[in-house]
């Protein structure tokens, strides 16, 4: 067993507070890291770090702060297939997926490397007579991103190179199951050239959270997690006087119009619904099928449904890895039974499911339940696993109003062949992202990210335009100057006597 640190003010820092919590494999069961959880003075010395280091990095040159950022990049680009092994490790997800997260990490990297363009200001010249008027954006000062296990090195890259570049310095709490691949982007960044003090990772639990969205010197907090939780830190935060991008769960809908193609769409359900397990909050977690393709959709997912290979994220055989800890294992397994009970028919059950050579791993198969209704657990709740509910409707009306009495509004999706529906599902449908043909509409790193209703709590999307605005805030210079005309300005011409 391993012991992992803090990275305060460009160096490892072991754990003072005398408190731990094991990290596990997924796959194996088995304990192989002790993280050390902060404390309150631990979180202070890293916030002080970081508001010492914001004077002379918030006035770095933008050509500085984007050949650091180039040269993270690289370094990144470089240290892929160690990222994604990390992953694998702590996760569990497989690693080809691992390998996708980082990718997906690296757009928002690749776009802070634009941070010159993304910053520049407007002008305007004699608004009034010798009066022109200038805005420009600048940082806010020490941020703070607290991040989910679910993707241990996609969202911290969704926030501290936009963060950084923008000119702000950085305090990152990672999420206490996965750790590790965080840490190794926190290292190479010091690497990079990213000075002592811009970018500080502390671990812990509630303690250290709830003392980051209080701090004095916290200006804003990222976060990515359960909407419970999203809640807390929105309502903490800005009572506290920070600017907050809370961003929180989701059960996204995918609906299916009978002139769909349905072998696709039951392609990008399976993949949807089961791809990283189901631990992540674009996940499709219910198809609304429209009458009358029901039956013959069900009949699609199911046969792909039961082909999904489940082993180890370290096997390239494997399709699916394990849940990330036991405890969430077994409260997804139990959505399944419950279904039952409810009146729900369970097409596949993978609850139950067992990895040879893997037995004390924290594996599940994949489930799907037909014949969902509103009341039933296995929709109202955010499940995160693999388990897919699909849900009949008799119209596009009926499938709509199903997915807008949500109280979630993450993503969604709609399978059609025709493009006045797909159109009408783009205006009409209350979520902040949205798939035609497309399962998983997550934006690529140059637009946002970011649902509606409980699952956003805050004004700014994540990454993109705003995330370059939500880490600056805006100033307007107006300005007059004598004309040299008007006399009375030496020049320092030489003139005769």
């Amino acid at each position: 067993m391993h012991n992992i640190h803090h990275w305060i003010d460009g160096k490892a820092v072991e754990g003072a507070s005398g408190r731990f919590s094991d990290v596990t494999n997924p796959a194996t069961g088995e304990a192989t890291g002790r993280l050390p959880l902060a404390s309150v003075s631990e979180v202070d010395t890293a916030v002080e770090s970081a508001a010492k280091a914001f004077r002379a990095w918030s006035q770095a040159s933008l050509t500085k702060r984007t050949q650091v950022l180039f040269d993270y990049r690289e370094l990144v680009n470089a240290h892929r297939d160690e990222l994604a092994s990390l992953i694998t490790a702590e996760h569990g997800k497989v690693h080809s997926d691992a390998l996708g997260e980082v990718a997906r990490g690296l757009e928002i990297v690749e776009l802070a490397c634009g941070i010159p363009q993304l910053l520049k200001g407007q002008s305007s010249t004699q608004v009034s007579t010798r009066v022109d008027v200038e805005s420009l954006r600048q940082p806010l000062g020490v941020v703070a991103g607290i991040t989910p296990f679910n993707f241990p090195a996609m969202v911290p890259m969704w926030m501290f190179p936009l963060a950084i570049a923008c000119g702000n310095t950085v305090v990152l709490k990672p999420s206490e199951k996965d750790p590790s691949a965080t840490v190794r982007l926190v290292e190479l960044a010091t690497e990079a050239g990213v000075p002592d003090g811009v970018l500080n990772l502390v671990h812990g639990d509630r303690t250290a959270v709830d003392r980051l969205l209080e701090h004095p010197e916290i200006a804003a907090v990222s976060f990515v997690g359960s909407t419970p939780i999203a809640k807390h830190v929105h309502d903490t935060a800005s009572a506290n006087g920070k600017r907050v991008q809370a961003l929180g769960g989701a059960k996204n809908h995918m609906l299916v119009l009978p002139d769909a193609d349905l072998d696709q769409a039951a392609d990008a359900a399976v993949s949807a619904a089961y791809g990283s397990a189901g631990e992540r909050c674009m996940a499709v977690s219910v198809v609304v099928a429209v009458d009358p393709i029901g039956d013959e959709l069900v009949g699609k997912i199911a046969e792909r449904a039961r082909e999904v290979r489940i082993g180890p994220g370290t096997d390239p055989a494997s399709e699916m890895g394990p849940l990330v800890t036991a405890e969430h294992r077994d409260r997804v397994a139990s959505y399944v039974p419950k279904a039952r009970e409810q009146g729900a028919e369970v097409v596949v059950d993978g609850t139950g499911h067992v990895v040879a050579g893997h037995e004390n791993g924290f594996f599940t198969g994949v489930s799907l339940l037909d014949h969902v209704t509103p009341d039933m657990d296995a929709y109202r709740d955010e499940i995160f696993g693999p388990v897919l509910c699909v849900v009949r409707a008799k119209s596009y009306e009926e499938g709509l109003e199903l997915i807008n009495s949500s109280p979630w509004g993450n993503g969604t999706a709609i399978f059609t062949r025709d493009g006045g529906a797909a159109r009408r599902f783009q205006l009409e449908v209350q979520a902040g992202m949205v798939g035609v043909n497309v399962p998983i509409p997550v934006p690529v790193g140059y637009h946002s990210f970011g649902g509606w209703k409980d699952s956003l709590f805050g004004d700014h999307h994540i990454y993109g335009t705003d995330g370059v605005h939500f880490y600056t805030r805006g100033k307007v210079v107006t300005t007059r100057w004598p004309d040299p005309s008007d006399g009375g300005v030496d020049l320092g011409f030489p003139s005769n006597s």
